[in-house]
């Protein structure tokens, strides 16, 4: 069996297969920033791809086994199939080969103050949150973060500080490859039941995750789910977060805003830290802005640095990203693909002032779908219109027999389409000044947004 636990002591060559995956690219740059020598390769060009040319680092745009020589070790993403060229070259050749999730792992582990930001929803808006806010305060932190945050143009750096801030992603168990200073937990939902099967499998898949917290514990103290999981859980100072006054850190003064952003009172202890005046919609921004508000203070950065940080923060790449305005017309996209952040989304769209909102929504994967066909048929009756894409299968086969007519005959009005260009047509014969056209979806609906644009863009050239 590889033992891993000191492998980076022992090698210098890294080489990483999918480089410019999201995930990836963070690690690569702050590897390469404590000296190791790395390549890389992915078949997809990207802005991420991009970037990590401009580090200098040697990149192959075909998998081949030759790739591999000359690494001492072999990180791969989690869409890498185990028959990968490079892959089976590493086996053969008997170089180590680790799992991203696992590399992460022991990054994180070389940072006195690692902070990991975990639950089921809202982890990448408070990630990036919590990164802007430590960087305003000069703490100049590392960070990993699923999205591209516009105030460091990516979705990482690397820091010189002794704190990182990284995602802890719950599906398949990868987190509980972290053992982090500070671990927040943000929410636990019913999701990725293909793996987990029931929410309690869940809540235990969390409770050990607790468990592997060596310094505070920051939770949302008003879901069941989340105290259900912290009982027994000794290791680690557990502090907690929410709306209700008795949580260490509360939301006080709550006061809607236009545009459906929220204005309230950061307190701590009962008593007033900061005003938090958010420029992100929703009311649950609320939590995800006083968790961030809250790290930030445990890890010492001043109550006006936090204040500021709070409405600074404009948001990360795909969460109520407005792409444009044409003829009235807004187009925006997010990556809402479960039924609470469904709700949560359509809920603020529907408070910010427009004439029709206009969701059209690509189902991400069959599970998910078919257990939480009701759940997504309640959320989509929020929104005024729902145009359908077919079911993103991801990972998946249709084993569920389950597709997108099923969930449009549960909403009233619903249509769905196989196509990102008929989705487009169909709705923008149909949308008039002042709606909000809002593509949502876990998988590359951003693509149906993008064809949107263009599109009017067109139309805008020929008059």
């Amino acid at each position: 069996m590889l033992q891993t636990n000191d492998i980076l002591s022992r090698v210098k060559r890294v080489h990483f297969i999918g480089i410019g995956g999201s995930g990836m690219c963070p690690i690569a740059e702050i590897l390469l920033s404590k000296g190791y020598e790395l390549t890389g390769s992915d078949r997809s060009e990207s802005d991420t791809l991009d970037r990590v040319r401009g580090y200098g680092i040697p990149v192959f745009t075909e998998h081949k086994p030759e790739n591999v020589d000359g690494a001492e070790l072999v990180v791969y993403s989690a869409a890498v199939p185990k028959d990968n060229p490079e892959l089976v070259a590493a086996r053969e050749k008997g170089i180590p080969a680790i799992e991203r999730s696992v590399m992460l792992g022991l990054v994180t582990k070389r940072y006195p103050r690692s902070v990991a930001v975990s639950g089921t929803h809202g982890k990448t808006t408070t990630t990036a949150l919590l990164t802007q806010t430590l960087l305003m305060g000069g703490a100049d932190p590392s960070a990993i973060i699923g999205g591209k945050l516009p105030y460091i143009g990516g979705n990482g750096r690397a820091g010189a500080s002794d704190t990182i801030v990284c995602e802890a992603c719950e599906y398949v168990d990868t987190f509980l490859q972290l053992h982090p200073y500070l671990s927040i937990i943000l929410n636990i939902d019913a999701d990725h039941l293909d793996y987990f099967g029931t929410i309690d499998n869940i809540i235990l898949s969390f409770h050990q995750f607790a468990l592997q917290t060596t310094g505070i514990l920051l939770v949302y103290g008003d879901d069941p789910n989340v105290k259900k999981a912290m009982e027994g859980v000794t290791n680690a100072r557990i502090v907690t977060f929410g709306l209700q006054p008795g949580n260490d850190y509360s939301a006080a003064d709550v006061r809607d805003e236009p545009k459906a952003c929220e204005d309230f009172t950061v307190c701590r202890s009962g008593k007033p830290l900061c005003r938090a005046e958010l420029s992100i919609p929703g009311k649950h921004n609320i939590l995800n802005a006083l968790a961030a508000a809250a790290a930030a203070d445990l890890l010492g950065i001043e109550p006006e640095t936090i204040a500021s940080a709070l409405h600074a923060f404009h948001g990360v790449h795909r969460r109520f990203e407005v792409l444009g305005c044409f003829g009235g017309v807004t187009v925006a996209d997010d990556f809402a693909h479960h039924p609470t952040e469904l709700t949560a989304t359509l809920s603020a769209a529907k408070r910010m002032g427009f004439r029709e909102v206009w969701a059209l929504f690509q189902p991400h994967t069959y599970s998910r779908t078919y257990l939480l066909l009701n759940d997504f048929a309640k959320a989509l009756t929020i929104p005024d219109h729902v145009v359908l894409s077919e079911i993103l299968a991801v990972r998946e086969t249709n084993t569920y027999h389950i597709y997108a007519k099923d969930l449009a005959e549960k909403i009233p009005g619903a249509v769905w389409f196989p196509t990102f260009e008929e989705m487009a047509d169909y709705t923008m014969a149909r949308v008039q000044p002042g709606d909000l056209i809002l593509t949502l979806g876990g998988g590359d609906v951003y693509k149906c947004a993008n064809l949107i644009v263009q599109k009017y863009r067109d139309q805008e050239e020929r008059k």
